[in-house]
């Protein structure tokens, strides 16, 4: 079984805070019930609509594969099961950036990464997200 690096239900809290930019994609902002992480991410809510209040699980995962088998990078249409088929929406990307904000009484952690140009940002205590840390 896929070793997650992070998984949390989340309720969204405001949707495009600073207006909407672009026709497809909402910028959600949303706080987990377990961990006390905050979130913005960006989703393409043609595909996937979300509204305010909506409850979600977000999981972070290094694979798709259920074994934990590596990304190869490639998606091949093998019919496969994978951790994909757990979910009803799926970004595949790169965590880009991961660092400390310690300008505030206790330091949080920022992690950082890009689904094909659609942006998430997870902060929250760095206790919370060693897994992703690693």
């Amino acid at each position: 079984m896929v070793e997650l690096l992070f998984e949390d239900i989340f309720t969204l809290e405001k949707l495009d805070p600073e207006g909407k930019k672009f026709d497809k994609v909402s910028r959600i902002v949303a706080h987990s019930q377990q961990f006390d992480m905050d979130m913005e991410l960006d989703v393409n809510t043609e595909v996937y609509p979300m509204h305010v209040g909506d409850k979600f699980t977000m999981v972070l995962a290094p694979t798709l594969s259920l074994d934990g088998t590596p990304d190869t990078g490639y998606f091949t249409q093998g019919g496969r099961k994978s951790l994909a088929d757990k979910f009803e929406y799926v970004m595949h990307g790169k965590l880009y950036k991961i660092s400390e904000n310690s300008t505030e009484a206790n330091v949080k952690v920022e992690i950082y990464a890009s689904f094909g140009g659609l942006l998430m940002m997870l902060t929250g205590d760095p206790s919370n997200a060693v897994e992703v840390l690693r």
